[in-house]
């Protein structure tokens, strides 16, 4: 159903420039972020129009963003928990998640974290706002400088615990 829906929708959202339909596998994005402003409620049409046909699938609204998943309560914590049990993390004390994200969809996911004191969230906002992650970055570049230090961190420790 997602893949026949992703292609309609890559069909009827090609008539608007900047519009970006992505494949999630168990949801579809359609981005908005590079449409022009005037053409918004026109793409949500035109998103409504193709989604009426599928009552098991549900319409939520992100920063710049329109996300189309299934009916079932699902959200982008319990995929992390999902993906924590399912690849054995659950209980792990040698794991520590961290999860970076930039729109309140991620909030979920954050307050998973937080709730379990299991790693923690990152916010990538220019902004101050209310957020259930323990940190925040304000740009996609401070994001990359902090997973290239915490790969140096990592190969550091790995060098300093050979010599032991």
């Amino acid at each position: 159903m997602i893949d026949e829906v992703y292609k309609q929708l890559v069909e009827t959202t090609k008539s608007t420039p900047g519009a970006k339909v992505e494949n999630n596998k168990f949801c579809l994005s359609v981005h908005f972020r590079c449409v022009d402003e005037k053409k918004w409620s026109e793409l949500a049409q035109q998103v409504k129009s193709v989604l009426k046909d599928y009552p098991k699938l549900r319409l939520t609204q992100g920063r710049k963003v329109l996300e189309i998943r299934p009916t079932i309560k699902w959200d982008k914590g319990k995929a992390l928990e999902f993906l924590l049990e399912s690849l054995g993390f659950a209980n792990c004390t040698d794991v520590f998640p961290v999860y970076i994200g930039d729109d309140r969809t991620d909030e979920d996911a954050f307050k998973i974290l937080r709730d379990r004191g299991q790693g923690f969230g990152i916010l990538v906002s220019k902004f101050p706002k209310d957020t259930n992650a323990s940190y925040s970055l304000q740009e996609p570049d401070e994001v990359m400088d902090f997973l290239r230090r915490l790969v140096e961190w990592k190969e550091l420790s790995l060098r300093t615990q050979s010599r032991m």
